[in-house]
Protein backbone atom coordinates (compact mmCIF):
# COMPACT_ATOMS: atom_id res chain seq x y z
CA UNK A 1 0.00 0.00 0.00
CA UNK A 2 1.28 3.56 -0.41
CA UNK A 3 0.84 5.91 2.72
CA UNK A 4 0.98 9.76 2.57
CA UNK A 5 2.57 10.93 6.09
CA UNK A 6 2.45 15.29 6.84
CA UNK A 7 5.92 15.79 8.30
CA UNK A 8 5.32 19.39 8.32
CA UNK A 9 6.41 18.81 12.60
CA UNK A 10 9.42 16.90 11.49
CA UNK A 11 11.34 19.84 14.00
CA UNK A 12 8.39 20.92 16.21
CA UNK A 13 9.02 19.76 19.84
CA UNK A 14 6.97 16.33 21.27
CA UNK A 15 5.77 15.84 17.41
CA UNK A 16 8.88 16.29 16.22
CA UNK A 17 10.92 13.52 18.24
CA UNK A 18 7.10 11.36 17.99
CA UNK A 19 7.39 11.56 14.15
CA UNK A 20 11.26 11.27 14.21
CA UNK A 21 11.47 8.02 16.08
CA UNK A 22 8.32 6.56 14.15
CA UNK A 23 9.36 7.52 10.21
CA UNK A 24 12.25 4.88 10.44
CA UNK A 25 10.38 2.20 11.09
CA UNK A 26 7.54 3.48 8.83
CA UNK A 27 9.73 3.13 5.93
CA UNK A 28 11.46 -0.25 6.69
CA UNK A 29 7.52 -1.68 6.08
CA UNK A 30 6.98 -2.99 2.95
CA UNK A 31 5.04 -0.24 2.05
CA UNK A 32 5.58 2.75 -0.54
CA UNK A 33 5.54 6.80 0.75
CA UNK A 34 4.70 10.17 0.29
CA UNK A 35 6.31 12.49 2.80
CA UNK A 36 4.87 15.47 2.97
CA UNK A 37 7.04 18.69 4.48
CA UNK A 38 10.18 21.05 3.73
CA UNK A 39 12.14 19.08 1.20
CA UNK A 40 15.39 20.40 2.66
CA UNK A 41 14.40 18.65 5.97
CA UNK A 42 13.62 15.43 4.75
CA UNK A 43 16.72 15.07 2.38
CA UNK A 44 17.32 12.07 4.67
CA UNK A 45 14.38 10.29 4.03
CA UNK A 46 15.10 10.42 0.31
CA UNK A 47 17.39 8.03 0.67
CA UNK A 48 14.98 5.11 0.61
CA UNK A 49 13.87 3.49 -2.47
CA UNK A 50 9.95 3.40 -1.24
CA UNK A 51 10.07 7.86 0.01
CA UNK A 52 9.05 10.45 -2.33
CA UNK A 53 9.11 13.86 -1.12
CA UNK A 54 6.51 16.47 -1.64
CA UNK A 55 7.70 19.37 -1.19
CA UNK A 56 5.49 21.76 1.07
CA UNK A 57 6.02 24.62 3.11
CA UNK A 58 2.33 26.04 4.24
CA UNK A 59 1.81 26.23 7.76
CA UNK A 60 -0.30 23.63 9.32
CA UNK A 61 -3.60 25.27 10.83
CA UNK A 62 -3.18 28.33 8.56
CA UNK A 63 -6.35 29.70 6.44
CA UNK A 64 -4.19 28.35 3.02
CA UNK A 65 -3.87 24.38 4.91
CA UNK A 66 -7.64 24.60 5.20
CA UNK A 67 -9.27 26.57 1.95
CA UNK A 68 -6.41 26.74 -0.57
CA UNK A 69 -4.67 23.70 -0.20
CA UNK A 70 -2.50 23.36 -3.57
CA UNK A 71 -4.43 21.27 -6.10
CA UNK A 72 -1.35 19.66 -7.18
CA UNK A 73 -0.68 18.10 -3.68
CA UNK A 74 -3.71 17.33 -2.96
CA UNK A 75 -4.01 15.07 -6.42
CA UNK A 76 -0.57 13.37 -5.35
CA UNK A 77 -2.07 12.43 -1.88
CA UNK A 78 -5.46 11.38 -3.55
CA UNK A 79 -3.65 8.51 -5.49
CA UNK A 80 -2.36 6.67 -2.13
CA UNK A 81 -4.11 4.51 -0.09
CA UNK A 82 -4.20 6.65 3.35
CA UNK A 83 -3.26 9.77 4.81
CA UNK A 84 -1.55 9.97 8.21
CA UNK A 85 -1.30 13.02 9.95
CA UNK A 86 1.36 12.83 13.83
CA UNK A 87 -0.87 15.96 14.67
CA UNK A 88 -4.66 17.21 14.60
CA UNK A 89 -4.03 19.42 11.41
CA UNK A 90 -5.64 18.01 7.93
CA UNK A 91 -5.17 19.73 4.86
CA UNK A 92 -8.48 20.55 2.68
CA UNK A 93 -9.91 18.92 0.02
CA UNK A 94 -8.58 14.67 0.81
CA UNK A 95 -10.56 11.85 -0.17
CA UNK A 96 -8.61 8.96 1.10
CA UNK A 97 -9.27 7.40 4.26
CA UNK A 98 -7.67 9.77 7.67
CA UNK A 99 -5.77 8.64 10.20
CA UNK A 100 -4.06 11.16 13.12
CA UNK A 101 -2.76 10.93 16.35
CA UNK A 102 -3.90 13.73 18.77
CA UNK A 103 -0.83 13.95 21.29
CA UNK A 104 -3.43 15.65 24.22
CA UNK A 105 -5.99 17.39 24.74
CA UNK A 106 -4.80 20.03 26.79
CA UNK A 107 -7.10 23.18 25.95
CA UNK A 108 -10.97 22.19 27.46
CA UNK A 109 -8.82 20.96 30.20
CA UNK A 110 -7.00 23.58 31.15
CA UNK A 111 -9.04 26.43 29.13
CA UNK A 112 -7.19 29.14 31.77
CA UNK A 113 -4.14 28.52 29.36
CA UNK A 114 -5.49 29.93 26.70
CA UNK A 115 -8.41 32.78 25.62
CA UNK A 116 -12.43 31.92 25.28
CA UNK A 117 -11.41 32.30 20.94
CA UNK A 118 -8.19 30.66 21.45
CA UNK A 119 -10.48 27.66 23.03
CA UNK A 120 -13.14 27.53 20.28
CA UNK A 121 -9.97 27.58 17.49
CA UNK A 122 -8.59 24.73 19.16
CA UNK A 123 -11.63 22.65 19.70
CA UNK A 124 -12.97 23.19 16.37
CA UNK A 125 -10.04 21.77 15.21
CA UNK A 126 -10.02 19.26 17.21
CA UNK A 127 -13.30 18.01 16.57
CA UNK A 128 -12.72 18.69 13.06
CA UNK A 129 -9.97 16.04 13.01
CA UNK A 130 -11.71 13.52 15.33
CA UNK A 131 -14.70 13.84 12.60
CA UNK A 132 -12.52 13.30 9.38
CA UNK A 133 -10.18 10.47 10.83
CA UNK A 134 -11.18 6.84 10.48
CA UNK A 135 -9.45 6.14 13.70
CA UNK A 136 -7.53 8.64 16.23
CA UNK A 137 -4.14 7.58 18.00
CA UNK A 138 -2.85 9.15 21.26
CA UNK A 139 0.07 8.36 23.43
CA UNK A 140 -1.40 7.44 26.84
CA UNK A 141 -4.24 6.14 28.26
CA UNK A 142 -5.05 9.32 29.82
CA UNK A 143 -4.65 10.83 26.56
CA UNK A 144 -6.98 8.82 25.64
CA UNK A 145 -10.17 9.10 28.18
CA UNK A 146 -9.85 12.75 27.95
CA UNK A 147 -10.34 12.80 23.85
CA UNK A 148 -13.40 10.39 24.60
CA UNK A 149 -14.90 12.41 27.09
CA UNK A 150 -14.13 15.61 25.21
CA UNK A 151 -14.72 14.44 21.48
CA UNK A 152 -16.91 11.24 21.93
CA UNK A 153 -16.51 6.94 21.61
CA UNK A 154 -17.84 6.99 18.45
CA UNK A 155 -14.27 6.55 16.67
CA UNK A 156 -11.53 3.90 17.73
CA UNK A 157 -8.78 6.01 19.92
CA UNK A 158 -5.23 3.59 20.10
CA UNK A 159 -3.10 4.09 22.15
CA UNK A 160 0.88 4.28 20.61
CA UNK A 161 3.53 5.47 23.41
CA UNK A 162 5.80 7.86 22.65
CA UNK A 163 9.55 6.57 23.28
CA UNK A 164 12.88 7.34 23.85
CA UNK A 165 15.18 8.38 20.80
CA UNK A 166 17.82 5.67 19.79
CA UNK A 167 20.33 8.56 20.16
CA UNK A 168 19.64 8.06 24.10
CA UNK A 169 20.41 4.34 23.76
CA UNK A 170 23.61 4.57 22.09
CA UNK A 171 25.08 7.88 24.07
CA UNK A 172 23.66 5.39 27.04
CA UNK A 173 26.45 2.57 26.13
CA UNK A 174 29.41 4.84 26.68
CA UNK A 175 28.10 6.77 30.04
CA UNK A 176 30.72 4.79 32.39
CA UNK A 177 31.08 6.17 36.25
CA UNK A 178 30.22 9.32 34.59
CA UNK A 179 30.80 12.10 37.62
CA UNK A 180 27.52 13.68 38.76
CA UNK A 181 27.85 17.95 38.55
CA UNK A 182 25.73 19.96 41.02
CA UNK A 183 23.29 21.05 38.68
CA UNK A 184 19.15 20.33 38.52
CA UNK A 185 17.64 20.35 35.08
CA UNK A 186 14.26 21.84 33.94
CA UNK A 187 13.10 20.73 30.29
CA UNK A 188 10.33 22.58 29.01
CA UNK A 189 8.75 25.47 27.60
CA UNK A 190 7.16 28.52 30.05
CA UNK A 191 3.65 28.02 29.98
CA UNK A 192 1.72 27.34 32.79
CA UNK A 193 0.79 24.10 32.68
CA UNK A 194 4.98 22.77 32.58
CA UNK A 195 5.27 24.09 36.54
CA UNK A 196 8.55 26.38 35.72
CA UNK A 197 6.74 28.55 38.33
CA UNK A 198 5.83 26.11 40.94
CA UNK A 199 9.70 25.27 40.70
CA UNK A 200 11.13 28.19 40.67
CA UNK A 201 9.73 28.70 44.14
CA UNK A 202 10.79 25.30 45.15
CA UNK A 203 14.15 26.31 44.33
CA UNK A 204 14.15 29.72 45.55
CA UNK A 205 13.94 27.86 49.16
CA UNK A 206 16.28 24.88 47.91
CA UNK A 207 19.17 27.89 48.22
CA UNK A 208 17.88 29.24 51.30
CA UNK A 209 18.54 25.96 53.29
CA UNK A 210 22.27 26.25 51.61
CA UNK A 211 21.65 24.04 48.65
CA UNK A 212 23.80 25.75 46.14
CA UNK A 213 22.76 23.28 43.08
CA UNK A 214 22.72 25.75 39.77
CA UNK A 215 19.42 25.17 38.06
CA UNK A 216 19.75 24.47 34.14
CA UNK A 217 16.39 25.72 32.26
CA UNK A 218 16.15 24.05 28.58
CA UNK A 219 14.46 26.32 27.00
CA UNK A 220 14.89 29.35 24.96
CA UNK A 221 14.66 32.54 27.31
CA UNK A 222 13.78 34.91 24.31
CA UNK A 223 10.39 33.19 24.11
CA UNK A 224 8.70 34.32 27.27
CA UNK A 225 6.03 36.64 26.35
CA UNK A 226 5.37 39.66 28.59
CA UNK A 227 2.86 38.43 30.90
CA UNK A 228 5.62 36.14 32.12
CA UNK A 229 7.14 38.93 34.15
CA UNK A 230 6.89 36.78 37.61
CA UNK A 231 9.08 34.49 36.75
CA UNK A 232 11.64 36.97 35.60
CA UNK A 233 11.23 38.81 38.43
CA UNK A 234 11.37 35.36 40.43
CA UNK A 235 15.03 34.46 38.95
CA UNK A 236 16.11 37.64 39.79
CA UNK A 237 15.55 37.40 43.29
CA UNK A 238 16.59 33.87 43.34
CA UNK A 239 19.97 35.31 41.42
CA UNK A 240 21.04 35.20 37.85
CA UNK A 241 24.07 33.47 38.23
CA UNK A 242 22.14 30.49 39.69
CA UNK A 243 19.63 29.83 36.68
CA UNK A 244 21.03 29.41 33.12
CA UNK A 245 18.63 29.18 30.11
CA UNK A 246 20.67 27.19 27.64
CA UNK A 247 18.29 27.82 24.56
CA UNK A 248 18.33 25.30 21.46
CA UNK A 249 20.30 22.25 22.09
CA UNK A 250 21.48 19.61 19.94
CA UNK A 251 20.65 16.04 20.80
CA UNK A 252 24.35 15.66 22.34
CA UNK A 253 24.37 18.74 24.11
CA UNK A 254 21.33 17.38 25.91
CA UNK A 255 22.55 14.17 26.44
CA UNK A 256 25.90 15.47 28.29
CA UNK A 257 23.69 17.89 30.53
CA UNK A 258 21.26 14.96 31.00
CA UNK A 259 23.54 12.52 32.28
CA UNK A 260 25.73 14.69 34.31
CA UNK A 261 23.20 16.22 36.28
CA UNK A 262 22.01 14.93 39.72
CA UNK A 263 18.23 15.75 39.15
CA UNK A 264 15.60 16.16 36.69
CA UNK A 265 12.67 18.07 38.17
CA UNK A 266 9.38 17.47 35.87
CA UNK A 267 6.65 19.84 37.74
CA UNK A 268 3.96 19.54 35.23
CA UNK A 269 0.42 20.03 35.79
CA UNK A 270 -0.56 18.74 32.54
CA UNK A 271 1.04 16.29 29.50
CA UNK A 272 0.05 13.79 27.18
CA UNK A 273 3.12 11.65 27.62
CA UNK A 274 6.16 13.65 28.87
CA UNK A 275 9.44 12.19 27.46
CA UNK A 276 12.07 14.24 29.44
CA UNK A 277 11.76 12.09 32.68
CA UNK A 278 12.63 8.59 30.66
CA UNK A 279 15.28 10.30 28.96
CA UNK A 280 16.48 11.28 32.27
CA UNK A 281 16.21 7.51 33.79
CA UNK A 282 17.85 5.85 30.71
CA UNK A 283 21.26 8.30 31.08
CA UNK A 284 21.09 7.42 34.45
CA UNK A 285 20.12 10.29 36.32
CA UNK A 286 17.08 10.67 39.06
CA UNK A 287 14.01 12.16 38.58
CA UNK A 288 11.31 14.17 40.28
CA UNK A 289 8.07 14.64 39.13
CA UNK A 290 4.53 15.68 39.68
CA UNK A 291 1.79 13.26 40.61
CA UNK A 292 -0.81 14.04 38.14
CA UNK A 293 -2.40 10.87 36.73
CA UNK A 294 -0.35 10.62 32.66
CA UNK A 295 2.71 10.50 34.84
CA UNK A 296 1.60 8.03 37.38
CA UNK A 297 0.73 5.89 34.64
CA UNK A 298 3.38 6.30 32.48
CA UNK A 299 6.34 5.91 34.82
CA UNK A 300 4.23 3.56 37.10
CA UNK A 301 7.34 0.54 36.96
CA UNK A 302 10.19 3.15 37.07
CA UNK A 303 12.90 4.25 39.31
CA UNK A 304 10.86 8.04 40.12
CA UNK A 305 10.17 9.75 42.89
CA UNK A 306 6.73 12.41 43.05
CA UNK A 307 5.81 15.30 44.69
CA UNK A 308 2.57 16.91 44.98
CA UNK A 309 1.59 18.62 41.86
CA UNK A 310 1.39 22.31 42.44
CA UNK A 311 2.92 22.67 45.74
CA UNK A 312 6.41 24.06 46.07
CA UNK A 313 6.85 23.29 49.64
CA UNK A 314 6.63 19.46 48.95
CA UNK A 315 8.78 20.01 46.05
CA UNK A 316 11.42 21.72 48.18
CA UNK A 317 11.68 19.04 50.70
CA UNK A 318 11.45 16.40 47.93
CA UNK A 319 14.08 18.28 46.07
CA UNK A 320 16.61 18.02 49.81
CA UNK A 321 15.52 15.17 50.32
CA UNK A 322 17.43 13.33 46.75
CA UNK A 323 20.01 15.78 47.09
CA UNK A 324 21.04 15.01 50.51
CA UNK A 325 20.80 11.22 50.90
CA UNK A 326 24.35 10.04 51.34
CA UNK A 327 22.65 6.58 50.30
CA UNK A 328 21.54 8.31 47.24
CA UNK A 329 21.91 5.86 43.90
CA UNK A 330 21.10 6.56 40.55
CA UNK A 331 18.41 4.73 38.75
CA UNK A 332 19.32 1.88 36.68
CA UNK A 333 16.99 0.25 34.28
CA UNK A 334 16.16 -3.87 32.96
CA UNK A 335 15.94 -4.34 29.59
CA UNK A 336 12.21 -5.01 29.84
CA UNK A 337 11.76 -1.19 31.40
CA UNK A 338 14.33 -0.10 28.15
CA UNK A 339 12.10 -2.17 26.07
CA UNK A 340 8.50 -0.90 27.73
CA UNK A 341 7.97 2.48 25.15
CA UNK A 342 9.71 2.18 21.58
CA UNK A 343 8.95 3.36 18.44
CA UNK A 344 8.85 -0.37 16.50
CA UNK A 345 6.13 -1.23 18.95
CA UNK A 346 3.82 2.23 18.43
CA UNK A 347 4.52 2.17 14.28
CA UNK A 348 3.57 -1.61 13.76
CA UNK A 349 0.77 -0.54 15.71
CA UNK A 350 -0.85 2.12 13.45
CA UNK A 351 0.60 0.44 10.45
CA UNK A 352 -1.53 -2.31 11.52
CA UNK A 353 -4.58 -0.37 12.11
CA UNK A 354 -4.35 0.86 8.96
CA UNK A 355 -7.21 0.01 6.76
Amino acid sequence: MTIAIDCRFINASGIGVYLKGCLPWFLKSNNSFFLIGNKEQLKLYSLYNNVSIIDCNIKPFSVKELFFFPSYIKKQINKTDFFYSPYFNIPSGLKVPVFTTIHDIIFPDMPEITSKIGLFARMWFYRRAYKKSKKIFTVSEFSKSRIEHHLGTSKPVIVTYSAIGQAFLEYRKNIHNIKKKETIIFIGNIKKHKGLECLLEAYSHVKKEGLNYKLIIIGNKDNFRSSDNLIFYKIKEIGDDSVTFTGFLTDDSLMELLSEASLLVQPSLYEGFCLPPLEAIVLGTNVLISDIPVLKEIYKDFPVSYFQAGNPIDLKYKIIHILQDKNNTYPVLSNEQLLKYNFEKSTLTILGELN
